[in-house]
Formats: C-alpha cells, structure tokens, sequence
C-alpha cells in the first residue's frame, strides 16, 4: 500500500519517518520545507509521494554539494 502515491500518512507516521519530532515537522510545514496537509473531514494527512519527494529532494542537493 505504501508504494501507492496516493497513500495518506498521519502526522505522527509522516514526523517518525523523517525521524524528527511532531513539533519539528509542524515547523517544517509552516516554513515551506514540507507540504502542506490534506484536510478530509476532520482528519489532517500527507502524501506518502510528497513527503518521499522531500526526501528525495534533499538526497539529491547533498549529492549534488558532493560532487
């Protein structure tokens, strides 16, 4: 299921993924260096591919800065 891009994470899940706390990835939200949120309802979630994107991203530039 997690290979499907439109899989939603929670807040919790998306934070423990990128190993940082829930307070830290609300920061990141705010700052642009995440996506923002998907509301349904009441529930708040993330795009597995988005917050994959991010990472990939930033694999990318430290390569980059590598070479």
């Amino acid at each position: 299921m997690a290979d499907d891009p439109a899989f939603l994470l929670s807040e919790n899940t998306s934070a423990a993924l990128l190993g940082i706390s829930r307070a830290t990835f609300w920061r990141r939200v705010a700052d642009g260096t995440l996506p923002k949120p998907i509301k349904i309802g009441h529930a708040t979630r993330w795009l597995h591919s988005e917050i994959e994107a991010v990472v990939d991203a930033a694999v990318a530039k430290r390569d980059q800065e590598v070479a």
